[in-house]
């Protein structure tokens, strides 16, 4: 979109609060695609990025400009550069403006299959309504979409566990794994006892997964194989399924789902089961990041009778893997939930 392109180099500095009760930190906040990055001006590592359509002023008319990544979220990011705010307005207004007028660009997008939908809704299941709305739907989308998602989750869990070094080696994690800015990796205090997913990238991990562990090899496993869960399967089809058809109906003739679709969706996947992966594609994925399967394998099953094939032939038997992170980080990441 145009006003995306214009700011698509934008940075500024500002002052960031990760959770209420701690101390405001200057970051760097560049936009990026459907994104907010805020990063350590010195290290430039990604401290954090909030989704363009989710992020919400707190004060308008008022400056410094204080914003947050959603209604609910405990981060807050204070703005004084006018341009940096200015951008922002700009940006929040046209996406908002595309989500409420379907006769624009993503309106078109979303609504190009209505015409044949209801002349063939009567033939048609709920499944195939679900399936074609999740090819249509544009990233900022699904990310706004993953960021309810999460919220509803929040509500059992309380907010994923932060703090300035821990954060900082998730961050410098994700990023090794799948690259800068391509996935969110969170640690969740309470609720998760596995690994989940959901649309726009966002990985979740429960914190028990990592705090017996002498390394961060396991949490590496566990992230490397959500982001292969969600390849195999749409993170949107089973967010869609929850929504039902009336909702999903309504995202696809008018690209809003209603504030209410995903009221219980994190019971739902916080008591779901993991999908399945071929052993085949995990050694391919384990390989190709350069990692180690076994310790993934003995963290999913003790035993390894059921994961003895990721045992078997781990793609670094009897090799030295490059360290993931200093110790010192590993350290920090281990203490991320004992700080709020």
């Amino acid at each position: 979109m145009t006003a995306l392109k214009k700011y698509a180099r934008l940075e500024s500095g500002g002052l960031w609060r990760d959770t209420q009760a701690a101390q405001r930190r200057e970051v760097i906040v560049a936009f990026r695609e459907a994104s907010l990055v805020l990063s350590d001006p010195k290290s430039e590592f990604a401290l954090s990025h909030w989704s363009l359509p989710a992020i919400e002023r707190l004060n308008p008319g008022v400056m410094p400009a204080l914003f947050a990544p959603g209604a609910d979220a405990v981060e807050t990011l204070e703005l004084d550069d006018p341009e940096m705010i200015a951008a922002l307005e700009t940006v929040r207004s046209a996406l908002a403006g595309q989500r409420a007028k379907p006769g624009r660009l993503r309106g078109f997008l979303l609504g190009s299959g209505t015409v044949l939908v209801l002349a063939l809704g009567v033939f048609w299941l709920p499944d195939a309504v679900i399936t074609h709305t999740a090819s249509v739907l544009p990233a900022a989308t699904r990310a706004a979409i993953g960021q309810a998602a999460l919220a509803d989750v929040q509500r059992l869990t309380g907010s994923p566990c932060a703090s300035p070094l821990g954060s900082f080696a998730l961050t410098a994690l994700g990023d090794r794994l799948f690259g800068a800015h391509q996935a969110q990796i969170l640690i969740l205090r309470d609720g998760l006892e596995r690994a989940a997913h959901l649309p726009g990238g966002t990985i979740l991990i429960g914190k028990d997964m990592i705090e017996d562990e002498g390394g961060p090899e396991v949490l590496a496993g566990l992230a490397l194989m959500e982001r292969l869960r969600a390849d195999l399967q749409d993170p949107i089809l089973p967010v869609l399924e929850h929504a039902g058809l009336t909702a999903t109906f309504r995202l696809l003739t008018s690209g809003v789902l209603p504030e209410t679709a995903l009221a219980g969706y994190g019971e739902k996947l916080l008591q779901g089961t993991a999908l399945p992966v071929p052993d085949d594609l995990a050694l391919e994925r384990f390989r190709a990041a350069g990692l180690s399967s076994t310790p993934y394998a003995y963290a999913v099953d003790p035993s390894g009778e059921t994961t003895l094939g990721l045992i078997e032939a781990d793609p670094l038997n009897g090799l030295i893997p490059e360290p993931l992170m200093p110790d010192g980080d590993w350290v920090s990441l281990q203490d991320i939930c004992s700080i709020n």
